[in-house]
């Protein structure tokens, strides 16, 4: 029996970061939040890439963007939409996590839903406030863990395959 589980040693990795600029009192500190989890892991900041978009609706094309350019393994998408008195949270937090989905599954490549969807403006302070409950520091480790993951997964791939040929 063959099992996989990804782990935190990032050293190697480079990751992209795309983070929504509305709301930024909130994405600020998860995207800060992100980048000292990456430091605690070991990555060198010349192999982070950080993406600024308009709102939460921009986040998977960017993400798609980085990914396409083969100069990141994963990427961390970081926003924050907060429930108002119309309809707009329901369309804006569905297309952003089928769009971050969907990009994951279209490139092969790990794109970390690091999107706070809260009813008010304190619930998405309590979870990017800089301590272990921060979504942004979440969503890094997440990131790493999933290179590690696949890594693992193609290595053994490849071994069996050159042991069929």
């Amino acid at each position: 029996m063959n099992v996989f589980e990804g782990n935190l040693q990032g050293k190697d990795c480079s990751i992209g970061i795309v983070v929504s600029k509305f709301n930024e009192p909130i994405t600020s500190r998860l995207e800060v939040g992100a980048l000292e989890a990456l430091e605690q892991l070991g990555i060198p900041t010349d192999h982070i890439h950080v993406a600024r978009v308009p709102g939460a609706f921009e986040l998977p094309l960017a993400a798609k963007a980085l990914a396409q350019s083969q100069q990141v393994d994963a990427v961390i998408c970081l926003g924050a939409v907060i429930r108002g008195e119309t309809a707009h949270f329901e369309y804006i937090s569905e297309q952003a996590s089928h769009g971050i989905g969907r990009v994951s599954l279209d490139t092969g490549i790990p794109i970390v839903f690091g999107v706070l969807t809260t009813n008010t403006v304190d619930q998405a302070m309590e979870r990017s406030e800089s301590s272990e409950r921060n979504k942004g520091a979440e969503a890094a480790r997440t990131a790493v863990e999933m290179v590690s993951l696949l890594e693992q997964i193609q290595k053994s791939h490849t071994r069996q395959s050159g042991f069929l040929r």
